[in-house]
């Protein structure tokens, strides 16, 4: 079973060239600090570029364009992780899906509260995140390199919507392939109780 949740935080892969976005010219400071104001409330982030400088630079130029912005939490598996990432318009996912980052080592264990970013085999991440819900260390040897952590609100990240429960195929939840080509459409139609992020802004500590 665990190796099953495991091989499903995989991003789903797709062999198409498509348009990549400029690389990000600037690094992250040390450490800062994104809210993330959500359908369901507020909850605070910790990026520790530390932990994982390549990760962390991905993220902050994620939040800068304002990516995450409308985003549903289209996978949420209670005692695993919640999963976010695949933008609600396809133009936009399309325009992100190739533009890969390298890996960082894993110097941060994968407990409850941290974030990662989903991948599809060695450095493959793009924009999918997830935010572990307990002690998922059994991901730490598998290439998953936690960045950042949830300092406030974990309360709120526990309580999204977890009712539809895995993707497809493996489960009746969001299918991924969909996603990214149907975009928020898609999950509104078929998945309306999905909750999602209306903002998320860097802040002073």
């Amino acid at each position: 079973m665990k190796r099953a949740l495991v091989l499903a935080i995989l991003l789903s892969g797709c062999s198409e060239k498509t348009p990549t976005p400029p690389p990000n010219t600037s690094s992250a400071a040390t450490k800062f600090r994104v809210k993330f104001e959500t359908s369901k409330g507020d909850f605070l982030v910790e990026v520790n570029r530390d932990w994982a400088p390549r990760g962390a630079d991905r993220f902050v130029q994620l939040v800068k364009e304002g990516f995450y912005d409308g985003v549903r939490f289209f996978r949420v598996l209670p005692g695993f992780v919640a999963q976010f990432g695949i933008h609600g318009n396809p133009a936009t996912s399309l325009k992100w899906r190739n533009a890969t980052i390298q890996d960082d080592p894993v110097v941060q264990s994968n407990k409850r509260g941290t974030l990662s970013f989903a991948t599809g085999g060695p450095s493959t991440r793009t924009t999918q995140v997830f935010i572990n819900f307990s002690d998922n260390s059994n991901l730490d040897g598998t290439g998953f390199s936690p960045f950042g952590e949830v300092v406030e609100g974990m309360e709120i990240v526990d309580s999204l919507y977890s009712g539809y429960g895995e993707g497809a195929p493996r489960g009746r939840g969001p299918d991924q392939g969909r996603l990214q080509t149907e975009g928020n459409a898609y999950l509104d139609r078929e998945f309306p109780k999905l909750d999602y992020i209306t903002s998320a802004r860097i802040v002073e500590k």
